[in-house]
């Protein structure tokens, strides 16, 4: 076997080693750009969206220029995805492993388990939310209505069925994509039908509100700042060409989804709660329907809800959250024992609580994630130029512990910039962001990189610390080795189960 590279971690540091949290190779990416899309298109149903939209025409713009609003915003979050996806691409890292670059192998767990816990929360919304559809079409077809029955045993289905793995996750979202677009179109018509009815013409409607469209605009792009920060949680299983020095070459299965699929889907379910609002005062489409429908027409808009909820909640919320809690704990806690506690966790949340307060929810929590995509963004680009020394990732004493386990530039540039943003809560997203950026860089060429050197920084621009761009897979070969590998070479040396 001939390697492009050996690096050595001792056993006794295998503490921070789990096989689902190991990187991916390159022959165990399966999600091509079609399954990623179809996943997007899932994500992109969330209850919230339809308030988003009817906010917009409350404050007074018209229809098309709400959908254009949040079709922008969401290109604009889509490319900040596509900076941060790379690190799934390119090193086949998740989140909270890649965290612990720039805070420190202990300093990750802070601002990880933060998002884990944000992920479970949100696990427990979309779960409420599918036991109260269900429970509708139990109601229809059974004569049977018990929301809470319903919601333990959707609550259970989700997590067996994430726990199965990412393939599982992909066939269900390539289930339900197409059946949410065609009964989202069908809503559509069918919320014209009764504005129609009304006499009112929604392209034309305008409401007396004096909502700032900068406003709608950065509201859209907090609401995604949570997978903008974590989606190498889902890159890192995308397939990706062998050698692809271009980032756009790299991360060309991940554009359509991100440029494409998440804009037009988030503006058409946007759309949808505009014209339910304009429709009938109501911004829940599915309520509005449901009130009124009857027969197989309910039971089809109650399925998309179930669908949309599932599909959002395995790609979007269990795996994000069980990967931060592996990371918390990897000697302890391995895949499916994460993904079940982030299902409790999330069921445990009284998600109908949080729904009362979603705007303040979102706000803050969104507040503090854009000031992550900043440091993320800075640390990956700025500093290390897209360069990684993997394996020390993985070392308790490595060149990551910094003071203790924490990196003090990372964790100080988070929570100054988070605060400052979450205080303008309405502008969090253009506050956090920049300044996240800013004071990382600062606070780590003045302080952190003079006491604990970084080796792919002082390399400059050697490739000995890429992976994809260069052909190559970090492998994990056991007992404390690492090895950069081609994909016929890595065959059979890593512990990582193929499914996962």
């Amino acid at each position: 076997m001939t390697t492009t590279g050996i690096y050595h971690t001792d056993k006794k540091h295998e503490a921070l080693i789990e096989e689902s949290i190991l990187p991916t190779l390159i022959g165990q990416r399966p999600i091509g750009w079609l399954g990623y899309a179809g996943i997007w298109i899932g994500i992109a149903v969330i209850i919230a969206t339809y308030s988003l939209g009817a906010a917009g025409v409350e404050g007074g713009a018209q229809l098309a220029t709400v959908i254009g609003v949040i079709a922008l915003a969401n290109i604009a979050i889509g490319a900040l995805m596509l900076l941060t996806a790379d690190i799934g691409t390119e090193h086949g890292l998740s989140f909270a492993v890649y965290l612990r670059a720039p805070f420190g192998i202990h300093g990750t767990h802070i601002p990880a388990v933060s998002r884990g816990i944000v992920a479970a929360a949100w696990f427990g919304i979309q779960t409420y939310l599918g036991a109260l559809a269900l429970n509708g079409i139990g109601e229809y077809f059974l004569g049977f209505q018990n929301w809470v029955v319903w919601y333990v045993l959707f609550a259970v289905v989700q997590v067996a069925n994430t726990a199965m793995g990412i393939k599982s996750v992909e066939r269900l979202a390539s289930l339900a994509a197409p059946a949410i677009i065609a009964i989202s179109v069908w809503m559509y018509f069918t919320l014209d039908g009764v504005a129609q009815t009304e006499g009112i013409n929604i392209w034309t409607f305008q409401a007396t509100g004096e909502m700032s469209l900068l406003v709608l605009f950065i509201a859209n792009m907090s609401f995604w700042s949570t997978l903008a920060v974590d989606i190498p949680n889902l890159t890192r299983f995308v397939k990706v060409e062998p050698g692809a020095k271009s980032f756009f070459q790299r991360n060309r299965s991940v554009l359509v989804a991100q440029l494409v699929a998440l804009p037009v889907m988030q503006a058409l379910v946007a759309g949808l709660g505009a014209v339910s609002f304009i429709a009938t005062g109501n911004w829940n489409p599915i309520e509005v329907i449901q009130g009124q429908g009857h027969g197989l027409s309910l039971v089809l808009l109650l399925a998309l809800v179930v669908l949309a909820q599932w599909s959002t909640n395995n790609s979007a919320n269990l795996i994000p959250s069980a990967l931060t809690f592996i990371n918390l704990a990897p000697r302890l806690i391995n895949y499916k024992i994460a993904v079940v506690l982030a299902g409790i966790v999330g069921t445990l949340c009284f998600p109908w609580q949080i729904l009362n307060n979603l705007f303040v929810f979102l706000g803050y929590y969104g507040a503090f994630l854009s000031a992550l995509g900043g440091i993320m963004v800075a640390d990956y680009y700025i500093l290390r130029r897209r360069r990684l020394n993997v394996p020390e990732l993985y070392q308790t004493d490595g060149q990551y512990h910094y003071s203790g386990g924490f990196n003090w530039a990372g964790l100080i540039a988070w929570f100054v910039a988070g605060g400052i943003a979450a205080w303008f809560s309405q502008y969090a997203f253009i506050i956090g962001f920049p300044l996240g950026l800013i004071l990382h860089v600062v606070l780590m060429k003045l302080v952190v990189l003079k006491a604990y050197p970084q080796a792919e920084i002082e390399s400059g621009a050697t490739s000995d610390y890429l992976a994809t761009s260069e052909g190559l897979s970090w492998v994990y070969t056991g007992n404390g080795r690492f090895a950069r590998m081609t994909p016929e070479e890595g065959q059979g040396h890593s512990l990582r189960r193929e499914d996962l």
